[in-house]
């Protein structure tokens, strides 16, 4: 009986986004059956702070401390403690279900697909391997039959492997979306800037924050954190298909974050995902006075410069013979966060780009928080 392989995949449901300044609805499947994302509509509904400065510094042991400088003034009152996300299967946003439903089935499908493909593949190796086995050891001489099946079943191997490869290329969601002109042009100014924003020299992911008792260690630190260096890319996940460009947030200790036009994903595998409602977002951004004994980054400004020791009004401790001298630069930081978990921090060295992204965000928000 000659080989053969049978698989029906599934239609993925597409969703549509309509955005505009009356805000993003969404619809899953057929167009016209319009399940709407957020209270009527909106979208990003919680604006971001209003840019400022405020001071943190940081020894490269992770310790912050206060600055001389008085416009660097300490605005936080506690530390963060560890700063993560909750686990991802508990904050996905309330009517987000639809949308994680067509990925959860896209991802599931693809991986299937993969799977099959491997197991085909290592059949055709077998498929090869008893093939000319038949010749070297002669059998498939006297009986011609047993190498001409087993090309036939390579040959349809060959054939499933590549059926196996256009379904799992088509195994996607379909994401169409739908801008009015000024909305795109502000959502192209916030592609522009991430693109810049990529580029930073360093750019961390801040893990936990703590407060110390600064008299008690003889040391100007008022915070120990702790922070990965990270990159950001304009990666998509590969079972979304859009037109747009994806901003992707790596993440040190969870998911990564994908930013769609109007949800993000929080991914950390096929199974273990989040679909997150711009709506949710609580998007704020700060610049923060550094201390830093490392390698000044070259796109990182340095402000000022403080001791490795000091007293308790700031000056330099005498009593350390070895005392130092450490530059204060500025970086740029973003939080992210929702109700429902969400809690990521990253620190950047180039302050403006950070500032520029942020800023540009801000007016995309604005302009779809809508009016109803």
């Amino acid at each position: 009986m000659a080989w053969s392989f049978r698989k029906r995949i599934k239609i993925i449901p597409g969703v549509h986004l309509n955005v505009s300044k009356s805000g993003i609805s969404t619809s899953i499947g057929v167009r016209g059956a319009s399940i709407t994302v957020g209270k009527n509509g909106t979208f990003l509904n919680t604006s971001i702070p209003q840019l400022g400065l405020y001071n943190r510094q940081q020894l490269s042991d992770g310790r912050r401390l206060p600055s001389p400088n008085p416009v660097f003034e300490e605005v936080e009152s506690e530390g963060r403690g560890n700063i993560f996300s909750a686990d991802v299967q508990e904050i996905t946003t309330e009517g987000m279900e639809g949308i994680k439903e067509a990925i959860l089935l896209a991802g599931q499908q693809r991986d299937e697909l993969h799977k099959d493909l491997r197991k085909v593949k290592s059949q055709l190796t077998f498929s090869l391997i008893k093939r000319s086995a038949s010749f070297l050891l002669g059998y498939g001489l006297i009986w011609k039959q047993i190498p001409q099946r087993l090309k036939e079943d390579t040959e349809a191997q060959r054939d499933a492997i590549r059926q196996i490869r256009e379904q799992i290329a088509n195994s996607y969601v379909p994401l169409d979306v739908d801008f009015d002109s000024e909305t795109e042009q502000l959502f192209e100014r916030v592609v522009a800037s991430f693109g810049k924003l990529m580029t930073s020299r360093k750019i961390w992911d801040v893990t936990s924050a703590h407060y110390q008792d600064r008299v008690k260690t003889r040391s100007s630190a008022s915070t120990i954190v702790k922070k990965r260096e990270i990159r950001f890319s304009a990666d998509s996940l590969p079972f979304i298909r859009s037109n747009f460009q994806v901003l992707c947030f790596r993440n040190a200790n969870g998911g990564d974050l994908y930013f769609y036009p109007g949800f993000i994903v929080m991914y950390s595998g096929v199974k273990r995902f989040a679909v997150i409602s711009f709506d949710e977002l609580i998007f704020s951004f700060r610049a923060i006075s550094f201390t830093e004994t490392g390698s000044v980054p070259a796109d990182s400004r340095v402000m000022y410069h403080t001791w490795a020791k000091v007293n308790k009004n700031g000056t330099r401790d005498k009593r350390f013979k070895a005392n130092y001298q450490i530059p204060v630069v500025r970086y740029g930081e973003i939080a992210l966060k929702t109700a429902t978990g969400l809690n990521e921090e990253y620190e950047f060295s180039n302050y403006e780009y950070a500032e520029d992204f942020s800023r540009a965000l801000k007016a995309y928000q604005t302009s779809t928080k809508g009016r109803g």
